[in-house]
């Protein structure tokens, strides 16, 4: 009994956020789902892999990459808690993206059969699931915009700003962000982003602080 309160609080806690689920939803979709903890630096899946599962991330932080051909990793996203991966188990291809943990993690492993049976049986679901995937597809195409047409002024600004929230009137970038993830995410060398970090510091743009980034003015789209 313990056990079976103590994983209903972990799916409350996990996802009220995962695509809009109502509880009654939510406990269906759990009840075939498992429960498992992954340490920082563990891939959870990798490029070219068999699709057989979808994770609903209930703790912690991964990074979806690729492998480029010269061995230059390539970060399309980063993701945390009531987010998803590995949606695209529907078609039954391969992974399309490896899947890392950058810090502790636990995930909601749905297999491939239960998910393609929920998603048949509540279109409404379906629907916002199809709405994500044109929204990430979007954030694909405008990264490959901002590859092709913008410095890396432009490119760090355009990242920083899709990473902020308001908090307190003021745009923060809260959580740890390594110079280099995102020289990763902006396809730049992690020397270039000091460097572009010293910049927007000295010229006022940014405040550097224990855990955050503060936006103190408008990014720069270009230098």
């Amino acid at each position: 009994m313990q056990a079976s309160l103590e994983r209903k609080r972990a799916v409350h806690g996990m996802a009220p956020s995962f695509l809009g689920l109502e509880d009654a939803e939510l406990e269906s979709l759990s009840a075939h789902a498992k429960l498992q903890s992954f340490p920082r630096n563990k891939i959870v899946v990798h490029e070219g892999d068999k699709t057989d599962s979808v994770y609903v991330i209930h703790s912690g932080r991964v990074k979806v990459y690729l492998n480029g051909k010269n061995g230059k990793e390539i970060d399309l996203n980063i993701l945390g808690p009531g987010e998803y991966f590995g949606e695209m188990v529907l078609d039954s291809g391969p992974r399309s993206a490896s899947v890392m943990t950058i810090e502790p993690a636990q995930f909601f492993i749905i297999p491939h059969a239960v998910f393609r049976d929920f998603v048949t049986k509540h279109p409404e679901f379906a629907m916002r699931l199809i709405k994500m995937l044109i929204f990430r597809t979007r954030g694909l195409l405008n990264n490959v915009k901002s590859l092709a047409s913008l410095d890396v002024y432009g490119r760090v600004a355009r990242l920083l700003l899709e990473l902020a929230v308001e908090q307190d009137g003021q745009l923060v970038i809260l959580g740890k962000l390594t110079k280099q993830e995102i020289a990763n995410r902006v396809g730049a060398s992690r020397e270039m982003i000091s460097r572009v970090f010293k910049d927007l510091s000295t010229g006022g743009y940014i405040e550097q602080e224990k855990g955050k980034i503060l936006i103190a003015k408008t990014l720069p789209g270009h230098w």
